[in-house]
């Protein structure tokens, strides 16, 4: 058997010839890890913390997210994103209540922070989520009407509206979710009115929001 040669030395400095190109192992996904304690976890089976200090989103393994459901743990910093979604399909909003808000799109969410003791009303854009305030008067004309206003957890909830075609949704949805779209619209968005992609991807969203408030309801919570 001939054994196989060796390739010539190239000079110092030399071109390397056309059409050759390096190839280097791709770098490993980066390892989730649970932002308390460290241990891995993966990428769709792990629960989110709001760390109410820093007002931002952090992941948690399951152990660390059941501990901060308990009431005062860490002194209030850190609070466990819960995991229900209910909906409200007998919540009316006209078109003049909407222009209320003075929200360019027809998507928003609305949590209440409790370190400020007001409503923040945001919406996706090209840009990220942008704020809109409300005034207290806003706020009752808008959402008082439903009743999933009264459930809302601070911090950790957000009620979800989206306004299309004279109808109006709402849901009352993991924070965490909302950020999650605010991410995917910016990504996605093309254009003045958001594209095609997004407009489809806008759509299957919201259908699985409201699957999941159909099973939450299946089980025996409230609508």
């Amino acid at each position: 058997m001939i054994a196989p040669q060796a390739p010539a030395a190239r000079p110092a400095g030399a071109a390397r010839p056309r059409g050759l190109r390096r190839f280097t192992t791709p770098p490993e996904p980066r390892q989730e890890r649970c932002e308390l304690c460290g241990v891995p976890v993966t990428e769709g089976g792990h629960r989110h913390l709001v760390d109410t200090e820093k007002r931002a989103l952090a992941c948690a393994c399951t152990p660390c997210a059941l501990l901060f459901e308990r009431p005062g743990a860490a002194h209030g910093r850190f609070r466990t994103v819960p995991d229900r979604y209910l909906s409200d399909p007998d919540h009316r909003l006209d078109d003049g209540a909407w222009e209320l808000l003075q929200i360019p799109v027809g998507v928003a969410f609305f949590f209440r922070n409790a370190a400020l003791d007001r409503l923040v009303a945001l919406y996706p854009s090209p840009a990220g989520a942008t704020e809109s305030e409300l005034d207290p008067e806003t706020w009752q004309t808008v959402l008082g009407t439903t009743r999933l206003a009264a459930l809302l957890e601070p911090d950790v909830e957000a009620l979800l509206m989206r306004r299309t075609e004279g109808r109006a949704e709402c849901y009352l949805v993991p924070i965490d979710i909302c950020y999650e779209l605010v991410g995917r619209m910016r990504l996605l968005w093309q254009g003045f009115d958001g594209g095609a992609e997004a407009r489809a991807d806008l759509q299957a969203f919201f259908a699985h929001v409201e699957g999941r408030a159909a099973r939450t309801q299946e089980k025996g919570q409230p609508r």
